[in-house]
């Protein structure tokens, strides 16, 4: 595949045009080159790196350390053991969301728990009130 304009690499990873002129301002996707009309062009190699780019976004990475993955594979100096070292790194980010997430769910269910379901008016629920406690609830400072 060779001399793919915008919209169809854009189209063919499905994603937003404007999407691949950010990563292009970034310098995650540099253009293969410009039409004699000034329209970018890409290549097969253009293909596989947004492919790429959208696969490490989807395991959590940010576009910087998506930026220092694709440096280390053009590099002639970097081991798979740096490449090792950036996905464990991301793996104890994961742990620690992971974390966070079970005690949202706990809190969730603690608050849900509290609501009896009823009939009365929502801003009367319990949950509201936990979440946003009226000044009936809070000791006055005045």
């Amino acid at each position: 595949m060779t001399n793919l304009t915008i919209g169809k690499l854009a189209k063919a990873c499905d994603v937003n045009i404007d999407t691949i002129r950010y990563y292009e301002g970034l310098g995650l996707l540099p253009p293969e080159g410009r039409t004699e009309a000034g329209y970018r062009v890409y290549n097969g190699e253009s293909l596989n790196r947004l492919k790429f780019i959208r696969q490490a976004q989807r395991l959590d990475f940010t576009l910087e350390e998506i930026k220092e993955l694709l440096n280390l594979r053009v590099s002639d100096n970097a081991k798979c053991a740096d490449v090792r070292q950036q996905a464990e790194a991301k793996i104890t980010l994961v742990e620690a969301k992971e974390k966070e997430l079970k005690k949202i769910k706990k809190a969730l269910k603690e608050l849900a728990s509290a609501c009896s379901k009823g009939d009365a008016p929502a801003s009367e629920c319990p949950i509201l009130e936990k979440l946003y406690p009226s000044h009936k609830n809070t000791s006055e400072t005045e």
